[in-house]
């Protein structure tokens, strides 16, 4: 199993990454990146969006299990990432790991209405 965190960095290094929950919902309202990372605690009305622009353009999108303080040190940022978009991958591993994600599980992101129940 491909080290999330690991792969991340790399992207972040190596690749081209937007950061950023509003970057983050433009690209998936137009199509554009090859993967959107969410942090585990990410806001729910960002999450929705993103969920619904992402199933509509077909940008894959992954739960970092980590929170968004997390995911801004794994990115090497001083501050918070609670969303990104990765439009190159680089050096980094990372479509493979989610083409493996998703011929494992077919894991939907649940709705407001769902997290409620």
């Amino acid at each position: 199993m491909i080290d999330m965190g690991k792969a991340i960095a790399t992207t972040v290094k190596t690749g081209k990454v937007m950061l950023g929950a509003n970057n983050t919902v433009k690209n998936a309202k137009l199509g554009r990146g090859k993967l959107i990372v969410l942090a585990s605690n990410c806001p729910r009305n960002v999450v929705d969006d993103i969920s619904y622009y992402s199933k509509l353009s077909g940008v894959p999108v992954l739960i970092y299990k980590g929170s968004s303080i997390d995911l801004g040190m794994v990115c090497g940022k001083p501050y918070i990432v609670s969303a990104l978009t990765v439009r190159e991958p680089g050096d980094s591993d990372i479509l493979k790991a989610i083409q493996k994600t998703e011929a494992t599980e077919e894991a939907e992101i649940p709705t407001a209405e769902e997290a409620d129940e």
